[in-house]
């Protein structure tokens, strides 16, 4: 989350005039995150966050992410509902920008995970994963492996200006990684269906020790399951000095493999899309680095944190690698 475009009274008050969820009381932005302006909207009826989605969300892919929501919510997923004005719309325009109200969850994202907050996590991926089998609309990823290679060539000339010689460490890893990457679907060893791609930290609330909402499905999309496991490690699992706890994977996978049965093929392949999602965070940071939105109210995150940990899945020889028991 992030506020890159501002809203003035009238823009709110005219959003507002399509629904029946009462007058604005406060709306304030929201600093964290990379991707869409969001606000803390408090009406005389309650809170709600108000989005605005901004460039690198396309309006084609609007009703996927807005009706993945309404899916999971339905099936008992904790997460964001589209909230629907009363002519049954969801998206409207706010500033220039397609925008949606969703409903406000309880809750806290943790500063530092815990090995209870991995194990946690795991748990809320896997019931993510099977409560979207039977969601019927399909969005390509456009972060995989065929993404990549346009978005290091925007970065090529001057990715040497954030670490000498990083353009190319990056070159030979993408040589690596698009030769060994599986094609989506040619294997039935390697499962997919929606993946959240993004589960970060900071979209991740709890609650009394427990998972209380996931947010922010705006990378969400169909590929391998094991991909959006390979993402969470890497997000939930390194410490703040770069060091890879196993103790917080082997909960994370553990739990994980309580709410969904993993292939073998998974499991072993697991180091392989470990270093693809760690490559795929570098490489849209390394963007965002070089490309800072001035006024933004965000900071962008450090690319070199997803160098060392793909430095550290190139190293790993096998899956128990990180705490998983074949």
């Amino acid at each position: 989350m992030a506020v890159y475009t501002e809203v003035d009274d009238d823009d709110l008050g005219a959003l507002l005039a399509h629904y029946d969820i009462g007058t604005a009381v406060a709306c304030k932005g929201i600093a964290e995150g990379v991707e869409n302006s969001n606000y803390l909207l408090s009406t005389t009826t309650g809170n709600f966050i108000l989005t605005l989605y901004e460039k690198r969300v396309k309006v084609e892919d609007l009703p996927y992410f807005v009706g993945l929501m309404e899916h999971l919510a339905a099936k008992g997923v904790a997460c964001p509902t589209p909230v629907k004005d009363r002519s049954g719309n969801v998206l409207h325009q706010v500033a220039g920008r397609p925008a949606a109200i969703v409903s406000f969850l309880q809750g806290v994202s943790p500063r530092r995970a815990s090995a209870q907050h991995c194990a946690g996590v795991g748990g809320a991926l896997a019931k993510l994963h099977v409560a979207s089998a039977d969601f019927p609309l399909w969005r390509e990823n456009a972060l995989s492996v065929a993404g990549w290679r346009p978005l290091f060539e925007s970065c090529r000339a001057r990715a040497d200006e954030v670490k000498p010689g990083l353009a190319a460490e990056l070159s030979r890893e993408l040589d690596s990684l698009e030769a060994s990457w599986p094609r989506l679907g040619e294997s039935r060893s390697l499962p997919a269906g929606v993946i959240h791609a993004d589960l970060f930290p900071d979209n991740v609330f709890f609650l009394d020790g427990r998972v209380s909402g996931i947010i922010d499905f705006y990378f969400a999309c169909n590929d391998y399951f094991v991909y959006d496991l390979a993402i969470a490690l890497n997000a939930w699992c390194f410490e703040a000095d770069g060091a890879f706890n196993v103790t917080k994977a082997r909960l994370l996978l553990q739990h994980y493999r309580a709410g969904r049965t993993v292939t073998e093929s998974e499991l072993f392949s697991l180091p392989l899309f470990a270093r693809g999602a760690a490559l795929r965070f570098l490489l849209t940071r390394l963007y965002d680095w070089l490309n800072q939105v001035p006024g933004a109210l965000v900071k962008p995150k450090d690319p070199l944190e997803y160098l060392r940990k793909l430095k550290f899945h190139q190293q790993v020889l096998g899956p128990s690698a990180y705490g998983l028991e074949l």
